[in-house]
Parts: structure tokens; C-alpha cells; sequence
């Protein structure tokens, strides 16, 4: 019967003793975030929420794009910000998160909630340059459970099936 004990109070021991070398492996592969990019995420979120579109658009890198969740928004900034500047903005509550630093780039992947939309999904990167960290792409999309992203699927290519033929009516 000792033996019958042994074994299982082992692997605890060995899984125990893997499960606290973790964050040794984490720090040595790289993976601690620079506090200061996460904040331009924080602040990011911050300023949409209450339309300061001065500080939202000083975060983003000149050449910046966000891609937005319909398949035509893939805007540069200029564009995207006469888009914003129209708006009182528009409130994305952080749920989790996401950083992996290599050098001077950041990539990230935010999961979100909005009281419209539900949940959505920020990805993109950010770059250290001379004026600190500034995010080069940010992409909003919405995240399809993989039980009914067929169900999703065939509804964006009946819509997309219908616009065309819209399209090819009114010419």
C-alpha cells in the first residue's frame, strides 16, 4: 500500500516543482512587458471613452493604421481620425490581456466588452521610438466561437451574396 501512495505524492511533487520554475521560463523566454506599453493601451481606452481625441490620436504612430471589424475598414490615421472626431466616442472595457515584447515591439491581443456590441477582441502592435511607445496597428474584430462560426460564415456570404446583387441592380 506504501507504494500505491508514493507514486501519486511524486508527481504532485514533480508537477509542483514545475509549476513554480514558470515565471523563471516566462522572465528567460523574453516575455516581460515594458509597464509603459501596457499603459498606451490603458490610456488608449481611456481617451475613446470620453472623446478626447487629442490624446487617442497622439498614441498612434504617424504611419498607423486601424483596421476596423467590416471588411472595407482598413483606415491610416488621417482617415480614421475624421471618422472619430465625428463621434462623443465609444467605451471598450478591458477583460484581458495579452503582451509579448521582442526589443522595441510590442504585440498584443486585448480581449474586450462593450454594452452594444458584447464581447470583441483588440490585437495589434506597438513600437518604441523616440517619443515612447506608439501603437503602429490596432485591429478590432469579433471573436466567433468556433460552434457556430459556420452559422456566422453563411450569414456574412448571404449578406455579401445580396449586396452584390444590390449593387449590380442599381447600375
Amino acid at each position: 500500500m506504501s507504494r500505491f501512495y508514493a507514486l501519486p505524492l511524486s508527481i504532485i511533487a514533480v508537477l509542483l516543482l514545475l509549476l513554480s520554475a514558470m515565471p523563471l521560463f516566462a522572465a528567460e523566454t523574453g516575455n516581460e512587458v515594458d509597464p509603459a506599453a501596457d499603459a498606451v493601451l490603458v490610456k488608449l481606452h481611456q481617451s475613446a471613452a470620453t472623446a478626447d481625441w487629442d490624446s487617442y490620436f497622439g498614441l498612434f504612430a504617424a504611419e498607423a493604421s486601424f483596421v476596423g471589424t467590416d471588411m472595407t475598414e482598413h483606415w491610416h490615421m488621417q482617415e480614421f481620425e475624421q471618422y472619430a472626431r465625428a463621434t462623443q466616442g465609444w467605451r471598450y472595457t478591458r477583460v484581458n490581456q495579452t503582451l509579448t515584447q521582442v526589443g522595441d515591439v510590442v504585440v498584443f491581443d486585448e480581449i474586450l466588452d462593450h454594452d452594444k456590441y458584447g464581447i470583441s477582441r483588440g490585437t495589434g502592435t506597438l513600437i518604441r521610438t523616440a517619443d515612447g511607445w506608439k501603437i503602429l496597428q490596432y485591429h478590432l474584430s469579433f471573436p466567433i466561437p468556433n460552434k457556430v462560426a459556420l452559422r456566422i460564415t453563411e450569414q456574412i456570404k448571404f449578406f455579401r451574396k445580396q449586396q452584390k446583387a444590390s449593387t449590380a441592380v442599381s447600375q
